[in-house]
Parts: structure tokens; sequence; C-alpha cells
């Protein structure tokens, strides 16, 4: 769900941005950073956008399928009406 490479990415960016006298404390920064962001991350209700394509096949498909059942739906109902 949530990308590794980017959360890593910004780990990376914010340890760069560290002066050069405190990199001996950036691997541990680095590693906290990354797991509070993962942490935080994976609250969030948010989906892939993977995920989210997929999604929106299955809602084409489910749509599609619901507009012909009530196409028939219909035609029986008139069907029946014809009949009485």
């Amino acid at each position: 769900m949530i990308n590794a490479k980017k959360i890593e990415d910004i780990a990376k960016q914010i340890t760069e941005a560290i002066p050069p006298g405190v990199k001996n404390v950036a691997t541990d920064f680095e590693a906290k950073a990354k797991q509070v962001l993962q942490s935080k991350l994976s609250q969030l209700d948010v989906v892939s956008r993977e995920e989210f394509d997929v999604q929106t096949q299955v809602l084409i498909k489910t749509r599609a399928k619901l507009d012909e059942m009530a196409a028939k739906i219909a035609e029986l109902e008139e069907k029946i009406d014809n009949a009485e």
C-alpha cells in the first residue's frame, strides 16, 4: 500500500540535510525517522494508485452488470404488464 522506496528517499533526504558534525547520529535518526514515517503513513486512510485503479475497473464492471439487470427487470415488468 505505502511505497517503501519513497519513505526511504524522504528519510535519506532528511539525513543529508543534517550538518556534517552531527552525521554520527544520522544513522539512528534515519532509522527512527523512517520508523515514524511508516507508522504515521500506515495510520492514514489511503490506498495505492494501483489498488485505486483496480477498484475503479471493478466498479465499472459492476455498474455495467447493474445496468444490464435493470434493463432486464424493466423488460420483464413490461411483459407482465402486457400479459395482464
